[in-house]
């Protein structure tokens, strides 16, 4: 059983002070430790018709597209505002002081397309539940979520109520 953990290294007073920051380049660096992170987030969606992954901005792309690939699926992009060429959909969610909204292309997920939402964290749960929201409105069908690292302590999976929420590694 690989040691994830030991891949993901903590960056006190990142980007704040009193904010401890996951750093995962060290797992993404390791090309066996990568390759089985990738197969482990997937590992359950094997057969479960996703066609398409979706990972958000930015280091969800990073694993998203991977996990796309191991699963046979298309991989679309969630950005930040305004980072998109096309007409978008957007959803916005809260911050600890404001707003700010993600988008996807409007035509992203035709009706009924098999999603797996994929982002790095899974902290308050504010942006991921944008996402699904984003996903749905669009036309989606949400399979299910995969994050490498879940902040447990930020009770995010209260926000996904019903569902089905993967993580490989939990804090």
């Amino acid at each position: 059983m690989t040691d994830f953990k030991k891949h993901i290294h903590d960056v006190p007073d990142f980007p704040k002070k009193g904010i401890v920051f996951k750093d995962i380049t060290p797992l993404l660096s390791d090309a066996k430790i990568f390759a089985a992170a990738v197969d482990r987030l997937s590992e359950p969606f094997v057969g479960k018709g996703v066609q398409v992954v979706a990972g958000i901005e930015s280091r969800g792309f990073l694993l998203a597209t991977p996990i796309a690939y191991r699963l046979g699926a298309g991989v679309v992009p969630i950005r930040k505002k305004g980072k998109l060429p096309r007409a978008v959909k957007s959803a916005s969610y809260a911050l600890e002081y404001g707003t700010d909204s993600i988008e996807a292309h409007a035509d992203a997920f035709p009706r009924g397309t098999k999603v797996l939402l994929v982002d790095d964290v899974l902290a308050t749960g504010g942006t991921a539940a944008a996402a699904v929201e984003l996903i749905e409105a669009i036309g989606g069908s949400l399979v299910g979520t995969a994050f490498l690292i879940e902040l447990g302590f930020l009770s995010g999976r209260q926000k996904l109520p019903g569902r089905d929420v993967r993580s490989l590694v939990s804090y």
